[in-house]
């Protein structure tokens, strides 16, 4: 199972572009029962690995822009340890529960302004002024995000650089390819030494991700990318209301009981039930 989960989540990033940790974290918490801490890690881990295939092919085709890649750098590396620290924090605090619905609020606005975004039409970025430097800051956020839930990468890293940067699709595409592996590999290290991680389901799906990211290659230039994107951010909105709902339901049980059970003591002793 662990096999072809991680086959189709890489089949998809290589046909849409969207972060393996946007996809990732909330199939594991969600189908597999992992904690989320625990998601998180894989998911930065299995990121980076699945990245590394398929950046050394944007790279050899040359759609990387190596000078707006070092300013998304310069504030998403500083980004992503601060994610990761924040992440730690609420593990210890054990604010499991608060981490889950963090993460749906995540998923939901993300998948949220996605598809808000996907109904723009479709147009060269040529007459876009360079305003690169402002990803300096932007990326910042965008990788306290990666750092702390492990997605927003692919899909709000793709969108900045088509608002504030003239570069044409492939280039857009490449260049946060590329960041978004050397982001989730510097958030998966620091990950790893928390122990928030699980090596063998990680081994497991990077296993069955090779298949998935090398098959999405070869398909991606016969597969209309916009609708499965789409589809995709669908889907993702609907699992980022389940974690919503799961959280809510776990915060209202103990509220539930707690007012019960002063309830219960009110009645008896209004029952006369002799005391000490």
């Amino acid at each position: 199972m662990q096999y072809i989960i991680g086959f189709f989540i890489a089949l998809f990033i290589a046909l849409t572009g969207v972060g393996a940790g946007t996809i990732t974290v909330p199939v594991l918490v969600l189908f597999l029962g992992v904690p989320a801490p625990v998601a998180v890690g894989i998911g930065l881990a299995f990121s980076a690995a699945v990245k590394l295939i398929l950046a050394p092919a944007q790279i050899a085709r040359r759609n990387v822009a190596w000078r707006t890649l070092g300013y998304m750098l310069l504030g998403g590396a500083p980004g992503v340890l601060v994610g990761s620290l924040f992440l730690k924090h609420l593990i210890n605090a054990g604010s499991e529960n608060l981490l889950n619905a963090i993460l749906g609020a995540i998923l939901v606005s993300t998948a949220s302004w996605q598809l808000f975004y996907s109904f723009r039409p479709m147009h060269e970025n040529s007459e876009t002024r360079d305003r690169s430097p402002l990803l300096s800051w932007l990326m910042f956020f965008v990788g306290a995000e990666v750092g702390f839930s492990s997605a927003g990468a692919g899909a709000l890293g793709s969108a900045a650089l088509m608002s504030l940067t003239p570069l044409a699709p492939a280039q857009v595409v490449g260049t946060d390819i590329v960041f978004g592996f050397l982001v989730s590999l510097m958030g998966s290290g620091a990950h790893w030494f928390t122990h928030a991680t699980n090596p063998e389901l990680l081994l497991q799906l990077i296993l069955g991700g090779i298949a998935g990211a090398v098959g999405g290659t070869l398909l991606s230039a016969h597969i209309p990318r916009r609708p499965l994107r789409f589809a995709l951010w669908v889907w993702l909105l609907i699992l980022g209301g389940q974690f919503l709902f799961n959280s809510y339901q776990v915060w209202a049980s103990p509220r539930a009981h707690k007012s019960v059970v002063p309830a219960v003591r009110s009645n008896g002793a209004q029952s006369g039930v002799p005391r000490g």
